[in-house]
């Protein structure tokens, strides 16, 4: 077997033919877009690179065939609670079902680590937000929604045979959105629609800047500094609702708001791969212009809620299952959604969870988990705390 750094752009397409090679006989899987994996590694696209490194390798057998690819990374911004030693990380990892091959790519991504001063690493995650790339899905195999990892399930074996334990589980959950909400979420609407300082609204384009500040009010109130989340500027909300706008549903990003203070937000977007998967990871000028065909004449019907979140006085209140509601109450009568996804939720935070299954008919539908691994192999390994 022959490890090779990635160095060229024949290499660097080499690492993205190897999931598509990983993938091959799966009839679920959807190819990522090249350019979403390229930006990654990219320090022109990728900001991650003002506090870290990165380095891939892909791995070929005797014969020259793709078997491997694994990437490394630094980042002084990528810390967890509880942590007590610098921690680097490994992302993008895809190899064939041999121990041997796996325990190369996790040997050459730890040393690097290691020469980097890190004294663990955990994976497989991103080199940079966590609203992508995160996780080893180890249950739930439909197709993936856009952002989400997928992979084969064998290869939770190659981590932990290696020696990789659990530091968290991330779990989605489903439901039918046709269905009706749960009585429990239509009686604390109709208790908190009593008060009248009590409103929600959803997005709407021509106001992006307005609702880009309300977001950043509520997002770093409930979730920067849990789980290793960095506070958002308005700036950055800004640029991500407008990357947003060409595939916006107005209708399905919600907003609490107590008098004129925002204290909730529920932002969802179409799930993309419904369209991505017909462009076979390619985004250029001829497939936009298919994306954009594929868009007009094929009906979306699957959506998925990026983030959920209250601000900490607003917690308990029922807030979440007013907005709930509110959100029901327009996006079911459209009758244009058959499917419905909340992406990833940590354990490590319960208190997300129980409003998740709180939504009504929710199921489990997927599992990832991410791992982490101590170099000292004596040192006492502790899981990701609860918040």
């Amino acid at each position: 077997m022959q490890l090779i750094e990635v160095k060229d752009k024949k290499q660097a397409a080499d690492f993205l033919l190897t999931n598509v090679e990983m993938n091959r006989n799966n009839p679920n899987y959807i190819r990522p877009l090249d350019k979403d994996i390229n930006e990654v590694f990219d320090p022109k696209k990728n900001k991650s690179f003002r506090h870290g490194e990165a380095c891939r390798w892909i791995l070929k057998d005797d014969e020259g065939k793709l078997i491997g690819r694994i990437a490394a990374f630094t980042n002084k911004k990528y810390k967890n609670k509880g942590d007590d030693v610098p921690v680097g990380c490994i992302g993008f990892f895809d190899c064939i079902d041999n121990q041997v091959a796996a325990d190369m790519l996790f040997d050459v991504a730890k040393h690097w680590l290691l020469q980097r001063g890190m004294q663990a690493m955990d994976g497989p995650v991103n080199f940079g937000e966590r609203d992508r790339w995160w996780g080893l899905l180890v249950e739930g195999f439909d197709p993936p929604v856009y952002g989400l990892n997928y992979n084969p399930p064998y290869y939770r074996h190659l981590f932990e045979d290696y020696g990789f334990k659990k530091f968290f589980n991330q779990i989605c959950f489903g439901l039918d959105p046709r269905r009706k909400i749960s009585q429990k979420i239509i009686d604390r609407h109709a208790m908190l629609s009593k008060d009248p300082g009590y409103r929600a609204e959803y997005i709407k384009k021509n106001q992006l800047e307005k609702y880009a500040a309300d977001f950043t009010t509520v997002y770093n109130k409930a979730w920067a500094g849990h789980g290793g989340l960095k506070e958002l500027r308005k700036e950055q909300v800004l640029m991500m609702f407008r990357k947003m706008k060409p595939v916006m549903d107005e209708k399905i990003v919600w907003f609490v708001y107590y008098h004129q203070d925002p204290v909730a937000i529920f932002t969802n977007i179409p799930d993309l791969n419904q369209w991505f998967k017909y462009l076979n990871g390619k985004f250029d000028l001829w497939h936009k212009l298919k994306f954009l065909w594929y868009k007009k004449m094929i009906p979306n019907r699957s959506f998925t809620g990026l983030v959920f979140g209250v601000v900490p006085e607003f917690q308990g209140t029922g807030v979440d299952a007013f907005m709930i509601n509110e959100a029901a109450l327009v996006v079911q009568p459209m009758n244009r959604y058959t499917r419905y996804e909340l992406l990833w939720i940590g354990e490590f935070n319960p208190k997300m969870i129980n409003v998740a299954e709180n939504f009504g008919d929710t199921f489990r539908s997927r599992k990832l988990i991410t791992y982490r691994y101590l170099f000292d192999r004596t040192k006492e390994f502790k899981p990701h705390p609860i918040l």
